[in-house]
């Protein structure tokens, strides 16, 4: 057995209590399968799990909340940040240094104290380091911009095992162990979903009307395939629903008519809400689930490819899947530390396959015949929402 003399934090091997919760995270396909995992209580901790992994030539990776697990480790170390939760809210500066381990959760409850808010995404348990080196498309992104351009200090360890800080968000390999962020002073949102059923004149209606939206609006629909199960409720239940998100720091009620017409409504939550609540405006999942996914950047929205998604994706296809269509643009076009790519996309179209049935060759192929209608405007990979399968094509 390999000495882990030099460690600090917790050390766990495979078979000691406690092992399989660290390795594993939300996404329930896929864990890792680490030689040894280090909990780190603080960047002391991470650092001495770098300088053992150099020394003996492991593989090392990192993991919080496990939302976003793309290729599992195998073998090697895991340093698991989960323990690194602390954060820090400076109401007069509106910023917050947020340790490694920290979800957006605990950074919306501190700030909400404070009258401020971070620029979160959809999910609470979602962690922050995670979602800041993907770019950070956020609730509010339109109005916003991507979260990645609030951060203003990184602390991190480099894989040499030196103590460093950054003024921007490392692309080497640095393993960040906190982060400043700049926070906004919002108390509340105005938004929710409303619901319909899928058909060509809904994804028709919904792509007109997010196209004109002023950028105090951020919007997305998500085509949800419901199975015929007695415990769905009742209005969803067997149906292909079209769930319309919406996120505004407006009032925006005289904007929504439109989307009423679309069809008969199944369920309608609109107005103010606090921003301690506003994560209850996509109803994301909050147990680990086995999935997949992958998601592509686009210039525009194709027509044709658009109306396909229903009849590769429904509750009655081969491998239904929850598909998600967010309107980009607005601030997200004025992004500063993001790819190109990031900045000139008005949508992003992204996928998630339960795997509780399909495979994952059965999800590959989903995702590679939802994306090719869409090559002309394809701007690349939202790596962030890419996870789960291991050929990124």
């Amino acid at each position: 057995m390999t000495s882990t003399s030099t460690l600090s934090g917790t050390v766990l091997h495979p078979g000691d209590p406690g092992y399989d919760t660290e390795r594993r995270g939300f996404q329930a396909a896929r864990a890792h399968r680490p030689d040894l995992v280090v909990v780190a209580a603080d960047p002391a901790d991470v650092r001495a799990a770098v300088i053992h992994a150099r020394e003996r030539g492991l593989d090392l990776a990192v993991q919080s909340s496990g939302h976003g697990l793309a290729t599992p480790l195998d073998g090697g170390l895991l340093i698991s940040t989960r323990r690194m939760r602390t954060v820090t809210v400076d109401p007069a500066a509106r910023r917050a240094r947020v340790e490694a381990g920290a979800t957006w959760g605990d950074v919306v409850g501190a700030a909400t104290q404070h009258g401020l808010a971070p620029l979160s995404g959809s999910s609470p348990g979602v962690g922050v380091v995670g979602y800041l080196l993907g770019g950070g498309f956020g609730l509010l992104g339109r109005t916003f911009g991507f979260a990645a351009d609030q951060v203003g200090r990184v602390e991190g360890v480099t894989t040499s095992g030196e103590a460093v800080e950054l003024d921007h968000l490392p692309t080497d390999g640095t393993v960040v162990t906190a982060v400043e962020i700049g926070l906004v002073e919002l108390t509340e949102v105005w938004g929710g979903s409303l619901a319909v059923e899928v058909t060509p004149a809904v994804l028709d209606g919904w792509a007109a009307w997010s196209a004109a939206l002023p950028e105090e609006v951020t919007t997305g629909i998500s085509l949800v395939p419901f199975p015929d199960d007695p415990a769905m409720p009742p209005p969803f239940r067997g149906r292909h629903v079209a769930m319309i998100t919406i996120a505004a720091t407006v009032d925006v009620a005289g904007l929504v008519g439109p989307l009423r017409e679309l069809g008969p409504v199944l369920h309608e939550r609109l107005g103010w809400l606090p921003v301690a609540e506003s994560h209850t405006i996509h109803h994301d999942p909050t147990e680990p689930e086995p999935y997949a996914g992958d998601a592509r950047l686009l210039r525009t929205l194709d027509g044709d490819g658009l109306r396909a998604i229903p009849g590769l994706t429904g509750p009655s296809a081969p491998v239904p899947s929850v598909v998600e269509v967010r309107r980009l643009g607005g601030a997200y076009a004025r992004g500063r530390t993001v790819p190109a790519a990031f900045r000139e996309a008005g949508y992003l179209l992204r996928a998630i396959t339960i795997l509780d049935g399909p495979d994952e060759a059965a999800a590959r192929a989903l995702h590679r015949d939802l994306f090719r209608p869409f090559a002309a405007d394809d701007l690349g990979r939202a790596w962030t929402f890419a996870y789960g399968l291991d050929a990124p094509n």
